[in-house]
């Protein structure tokens, strides 16, 4: 119920309420302050837009809401900056999702790029305070194994 009703309310206010949520300034002063002190992280890897479309994003028009997650958080890592990271996570759900334009989903890559919604976390490099998403518990909260498996199997048709 918490996901079903205040999730969303918290969405459609977020959107309604603030005229930047799909921008770096649309987040909270905490997220941007945290962020902008990272800005200088050495980022081991770097991808572009092309490089970062989740295959089952692409061949089903969805991702798994778990891996939704993580694959946002990976996009911060990846990215030169939280600005670059913002923009390609939300052209990435404009071109391939078939939910995309709705404040549930804006509000979710905000979550997980900004911060909005949640609290200061540990610091760390290149995602300052904001929560921070790990492959190790990634496979202690999801089956992973068995997930790429299928999203393989869905790539033989393509």
């Amino acid at each position: 119920m918490e996901q079903l009703i205040v999730r969303r309310e918290l969405a459609d206010n977020f959107c309604y309420y603030n005229r930047r949520y799909d921008e770096f300034a649309g987040f909270p002063e905490w997220d941007r302050k945290s962020l902008d002190e990272h800005r200088q992280d050495k980022r081991v890897h770097v991808y572009v837009l092309d490089q970062l479309a989740q295959n089952e994003m692409v061949i089903t028009g969805r991702i798994h809401p778990y891996i939704r997650m993580y694959w946002a958080k990976k996009i911060l890592e990846w990215s030169p900056n939280p600005e670059i990271a913002l923009q390609t996570a939300i052209d990435l759900k404009d071109k391939y999702e078939l939910d995309s334009r709705n404040p549930n989903e804006y509000t979710g890559i905000a979550w997980n790029i900004g911060g909005v919604h949640d609290k200061p976390w540990f610091e760390r490099p290149i995602f300052g305070k904001i929560r921070y998403m790990s492959y190790k518990g990634c496979k202690s909260k999801f089956d992973v194994r068995a997930y790429i498996q299928r999203i393989n199997s869905l790539m033989t048709f393509f």
